[in-house]
């Protein structure tokens, strides 16, 4: 199993940007397909982004297209998750998570691994 780290979050201002970093180890990150999820309180966790292993597609959720982005450096064995111009409505806790699969990457049973979520805030 991977071991993951997100780092990046924090406290903002309605219209801030913020990027997210997801550091993984324990497996070869070439071969890693890495997706972001949000849980904000009381609600459930929701799909945000993935960065698939297989030349580096990517998958956002329709909601957040145009704003949020997800990126990979192989050579950092590092995702990131690049969110603009954010509102009070994306307060919550961001998880990456870790799988080998190319497909079905908006769904939480595809993943293997998860970190321990980073908080982001945004205040109005």
């Amino acid at each position: 199993q991977a071991q993951l780290v997100e780092s990046g979050g924090g406290s903002v201002q309605a219209g801030d940007s913020l990027t997210l970093s997801c550091l993984v180890s324990g497996l070869s990150f070439k071969w890693v397909s890495v997706g972001w999820f949000r849980q904000a309180p009381g609600k459930d966790r929701t799909f945000v982004a993935a960065s698939t292993w297989d030349g580096g597609n990517t998958v956002h959720a329709e909601s957040f297209k145009g704003r949020f982005t997800v990126s990979r450096d192989n050579d950092k064995n590092t995702a990131y998750l690049h969110m603009n111009n954010l509102q009070p409505v994306d307060t919550a806790t961001y998880y990456c998570a870790a799988t080998r699969n190319i497909v079905q990457v908006d769904i939480e049973s595809t993943y293997d691994s998860w970190g321990q979520g980073t908080q982001v805030t945004v205040s109005s």
